[in-house]
């Protein structure tokens, strides 16, 4: 339900809740000006593919990664105001009590699928980062260019999902509060 005062401001329900969550949500909205140099790079390589038939190396796999960067980020940042995928159709039809028991149950799941995606993700990063004698050595994605895409890509999707889990932790905690505050009143 939006505020009918200032119907574009957001309601508490959309607003970060904690200090970590303000930290993503004014992060993520600073890189989203990423996309811009994302449509500006595919501009560009359009311009010189077509027009001066010179086409870049670097853009495809650049826009490619950065959009990717910016998709992983997108779970976290959606998390921290509450935008995450939910079943509306029962939880607007339920009480505030029970409406803040399936949060519990959902930060839980969370803690649970973040946690899990962790540790695969740890695996990733340890496999694209380092060789088989434990050595420093980043993959590359092979083409002419060979960036180390591939290997930054995963080690975000592995800090991603730590924060994730790092954010269900403190979303658990504040809604187990507020479900004893309300007992208590």
């Amino acid at each position: 339900m939006k505020n009918e005062i200032h119907p574009e401001t957001p309601d508490s329900s959309e607003r970060p809740r904690n200090a970590l969550d303000k930290v993503i949500y004014t992060f993520g909205n600073t890189i989203s000006l990423l996309f811009l140099f994302t449509v500006a790079i595919s501009f560009y390589e359009v311009l010189m593919r077509y027009v001066f038939n010179a086409p870049t190396m670097w853009v495809h796999e650049t826009a490619s990664f950065l959009g990717g960067m910016l998709f992983i980020y997108g779970g976290i940042y959606a998390l921290s105001i509450n935008k995450h995928v939910r079943v509306v159709l029962i939880y607007d039809l339920v009480s505030d009590t029970t409406r803040r028991w399936l949060n519990v149950f959902h930060h839980i799941m969370g803690l649970l699928f973040s946690g899990l995606l962790s540790w695969a993700a740890y695996q990733m990063v340890q496999d694209s980062w380092f060789t088989p004698l434990g050595d420093l050595r980043l993959e590359t994605s092979g083409s002419a260019w060979d960036p180390m895409f591939p290997a930054l890509v995963k080690g975000m999707v592995f800090a991603t999902l730590c924060i994730m889990f790092v954010q269900f932790s403190l979303h658990l905690i504040q809604e187990l509060n507020g479900l004893r505050k309300r007992k208590d009143v």
